[in-house]
């Protein structure tokens, strides 16, 4: 008998026609990995995180529930102590991705800029564009803007019906309508990668 598997909240790639609400729990599935798992608001398995080895942090997968991969994410270093990420956006049944990046996240160059705010752009079939991602990262709160300063996504922890919050490593994400998803998780990864949250 063929298993059959729940669809993730939205196609990677295309834009979610209404507002999504998902629980990250910041926690590998894969022994020894590190990554993290990315639940729907129905408590489904929507999108997993991991790069198949702990002891190397710069390069990660964002996998759909099914294991395809939907973004290779990789730290480019440079000389100095700050570097920048750049995620690749894999198409094809090959699973292979862009030769050029989808977006490019470079961190601040300040000493004291730990959690300033972090420009991100994001490479398509036109021009470039821009989003700014704000708030204390380090502490997991923290919004994704668009250029024009419109709201895609907001993180925190996540918080109990009762108000309590749940443990540092539970944390809650609404994604905007009309947000490409895969993009929005791609950007969280790479901002709990910054955070050392995961």
């Amino acid at each position: 008998m063929a298993r059959v598997y729940p669809q993730p909240a939205a196609v990677e790639g295309s834009p979610s026609e209404q507002r999504e609400v998902f629980t990250i729990w910041m926690k590998s599935l894969v022994l020894n990995g590190s990554g993290c798992a990315v639940y729907d608001s129905g408590g489904r398995l929507a999108y997993r995180v991991d790069n198949y080895d702990s002891k190397r942090d710069d390069e990660l997968f964002l996998m759909d529930l099914g294991g395809r991969v939907l973004f290779k994410i990789l730290r480019k270093k440079k000389l100095g102590l700050f570097g920048r990420w750049e995620g690749y956006r894999c198409t094809g049944s090959q699973q292979q991705e862009e030769l050029t990046p989808s977006f490019r996240m470079v961190r601040p160059s300040g000493i004291f800029t730990g959690d300033g705010p972090r420009e991100v752009t994001v490479f398509g079939s036109g021009d470039s564009c821009r989003y700014r991602i704000e708030g204390a990262v380090r502490k997991s709160r923290y919004k994704i803007t668009g250029v024009g300063g419109e709201l895609i996504a907001e993180l925190e922890r996540k918080r109990a019906a009762s108000g309590v919050a749940l443990g540092d490593d539970v944390l809650a994400m609404v994604v905007e309508p009309h947000s490409d998803l895969s993009l929005v998780m791609a950007l969280m990864v790479v901002c709990s990668r910054i955070s050392h949250t995961m």
